[in-house]
């Protein structure tokens, strides 16, 4: 045995061992050693401190001496306030980290502090020449953050045809904002708009299963808000938003809408132009009612014209402030964003006398996302040169809903054919600037023909926070994250490990009640039409039958 042992190398000594390590950048001697490798240091240094105690001899069998153990408690005692100290500093880290998110994502929802000089300019004062490629950041900014409040029309939508608030909003105009997270958005929703679930646009309406829903004829379709007193100076001018709900994945709503044009005369909208015309069932959503029924015995049209008027008459008339109308929606609500901004110039509502003194227009702009074409050649001119509204549409080139209806006479076919073809109930242009997005430019968004994604809101968004230019690279600039882009599809790529649609109310809106039963909680009482709703129409009424 002896023999034997005489051929057993002996082990090295730890010191030895670590100074046999190669020196390598890729493991270096500063590295912060895990827990694991720490106890077994500390596990190591108390051996030592044992057969220390012991002379240098076998001490398994033999106890340790009264100093060894205090030494040995002593440092468990420090090694423990030691990792007590690396949790901390993590949890503090954590918290701070998940403050500074919170910091970052609230102050999206508000206006740069370099806006207000420039506001008109970003309002497209001149047709954003040179803001577009490259690509304005002040721009990119306000194109989010009006994004995100006609992104709010479907987080706050109620889809859930079991829910007996199906076609209705979620949560109470007071604590609308709260409600989503935008806490810090800076406006407040002075009024819901809702339209009549008309019969003749089966995939744009929804309705409760239930025997007694909310209503059995109106579904909710989008918000007016005004900007409070701080986000105005940031702003530099007071800001009354309108903001119109789309459409999120029936995309087959398009063929109930543009069967054929109109002329916009014929639905009570004021033109001089008899030529005007529109896809009708845009028009028809926008001036439907239903006197039966309490939330659209008006129409989305009488509700906007009216709360406007109150606005601008409040702050533009009154109060003799700076204003501005910004309307924003995608999809359906691109188009209605442009059809309620024709609307509203043509009714003379952006026409002030502050004071009684000298007529000031208030500056109309829509903020168009994803929207498909409206009108004809005669309403494009009428939109942009005479009214002199302003209209910047942002669009996924791959998307195919803003390239219909019009398919064979559009505004990119020359004009002598858009003329010859404006009488024409397939004859459609678009109006205003175009800024075009590419998602294959994107390295977060996966290869896919599911149409949805190209036309899904989020990853407009997603691709605006990462435009730069036609001949820049794609790089995300406001920290936005990017899993907003599959909270309603399936559009990130699987590395990301973001699941598809998750965007859930939880346990579907069910609460548990007294009874432990569980059962859908009453909601917030929608707000009635306000008392002077009607007055304002008639102030409206009698302003139309003036000018004519």
């Amino acid at each position: 045995m002896a023999a034997a042992s005489s051929h057993i190398l002996p082990l090295p000594s730890a010191a030895a061992s670590r100074s046999k390590v190669p020196k390598s950048p890729l493991f270096p001697s500063s590295l912060p050693l895990s827990p694991s490798v720490h106890a077994q240091t500390s596990s190591s240094r108390h051996h030592s401190r044992i057969r220390a105690s012991s002379g240098g001899k076998d001490a398994s069998n033999t106890p340790p001496s009264s100093s060894a153990m205090k030494a040995i408690t002593k440092d468990v005692e420090m090694e423990q306030q030691r990792e007590d100290r690396r949790v901390e500093m993590a949890q503090a880290k954590d918290k701070e980290d998940a403050r500074e998110r919170e910091r970052r994502w609230q102050e999206s929802h508000q206006p740069r502090d370099n806006l207000a000089p420039r506001w008109r300019e970003v309002a497209g004062r001149d047709n954003w020449v040179g803001m577009l490629d490259p690509f304005d950041p002040l721009l990119r900014a306000e194109l989010i953050r009006y994004g995100e409040f006609a992104q709010a029309c479907y987080d706050a939508f109620d889809f859930d045809p079991y829910s007996r608030y199906c076609g209705g909003c979620k949560y109470s105009r007071r604590s609308f904002f709260q409600s989503l997270d935008m806490a810090n958005a800076g406006y407040e929703v002075t009024r819901y708009l809702y339209a009549t679930s008309n019969v003749k646009l089966p995939n744009f309406s929804r309705r409760s299963k239930r025997n007694n829903a909310w209503s059995d004829s109106a579904n909710w379709i989008g918000y007016i808000a005004v900007s409070d007193d701080a986000t105005t100076v940031l702003l530099g001018r007071r800001d009354i938003v309108v903001c119109w709900r789309g459409t999120v994945t029936q995309l087959e709503f398009i063929a109930d809408m543009v069967n054929f044009n109109q002329p916009i005369y014929a639905e009570g909208i004021p033109t001089p132009d008899r030529s005007v015309k529109v896809a009708a069932g845009f028009v028809n959503l926008y001036t439907d009612k239903d006197t039966n029924c309490r939330f659209s015995k008006y129409s989305a049209r009488d509700q906007l014209l009216a709360e406007v008027r109150r606005q601008v008459l409040r702050y533009a008339e009154e109060r003799g402030e700076e204003v501005s109308i910004s309307i924003t929606g995608h999809s359906l609500g691109g188009a209605l964003a442009t059809l309620s901004a024709y609307d509203l110039a043509e009714v003379g509502l952006n026409r002030v006398r502050p004071g009684g003194g000298e007529e000031r227009v208030v500056p109309v702009t829509v903020y168009s996302f994803a929207g498909p074409r409206l009108g004809n050649e005669p309403f494009k001119e009428r939109f942009e040169e005479i009214l002199g509204l302003k209209s910047l549409r942002v669009v996924n080139v791959h998307d195919a809903v803003p390239k219909v209806p019009g398919l064979i006479i559009n505004e990119n076919v020359p004009e002598f054919v858009r003329r010859a073809g404006a009488a024409m109930p397939w004859s459609y242009c678009h109006v205003g600037v175009k800024l075009a997005l590419d998602h294959k430019r994107s390295p977060f968004l996966k290869d896919t023909a599911e149409a949805s994604c190209f036309h899904n809101l989020e990853a407009y968004l997603h691709l605006l926070d990462g435009h730069h230019g036609t001949e820049r690279s794609f790089a995300l600039t406001t920290g936005r994250d990017p899993a907003l882009v599959n909270k309603a599809c399936d559009f990130l790529k699987e590395e990301y490990m973001v699941p598809p649609n998750w965007r859930q109310d939880a346990n579907r809106g069910m609460a548990r009640n007294a009874d432990g039963r569980w059962t859908q909680p009453e909601r917030t009482k929608f707000d009635d039409y306000p008392a002077d709703i009607e007055y304002y129409l008639n102030q409206i009424e009698r302003a139309i039958n003036n000018r004519a």
